[in-house]
């Protein structure tokens, strides 16, 4: 499927949506999947010199709905209906990258897989799915 909106379009959707927040940056976007990054700073920390889970899995879900949003547009009121995480190893305290990869797009329901990583290092160091509900409203004409 191609892409409705490109990583300005995206950013500007996040930027719009959270005016004045610590929102992440869109870093690349393809065919199916949209790489994010969230600039780590000591408040995105916990004690152990560690992320904090709720920095972790905000970009998981964050990640999620922008690539849901590059394959059907600026749909905003696409909602979080689950989102599992599970966190494999200590991540570095540096800045965070999602690549967040749509599984399945359906008319109501979106599926995206992400995957978790510090900056310059290779090993995930956490996993998730995110389901988001697409409004009724969009086009009914979307693959189930």
């Amino acid at each position: 499927m191609a892409n409705l909106l490109d990583a300005p379009a995206l950013q500007e959707i996040l930027d719009t949506a959270f005016p004045g927040a610590d929102v992440p940056r869109i870093e690349r976007v393809d065919s199916d999947s949209v790489t994010v990054r969230q600039v780590v700073t000591e408040r995105h920390g916990r004690p152990g010199g560690t992320l904090s889970g709720p920095t972790m899995m905000m970009l998981a879900d964050t990640a999620a709905w922008m690539a849901i949003l590059a394959q059907i547009g600026p749909v905003v009121l696409a909602v979080t209906t689950s989102l599992h995480i599970d966190f494999l190893r200590k991540p570095a305290v540096t800045d965070l990258l999602a690549k967040a990869t749509v599984l399945k797009l359906g008319r109501r329901l979106a599926v995206v897989d992400i995957g978790l990583f510090s900056q310059d290092h290779e090993q995930l160091v956490a996993k998730a799915q995110v389901t988001y509900a697409i409004p009724s409203t969009l086009n009914e004409s979307a693959p189930q």
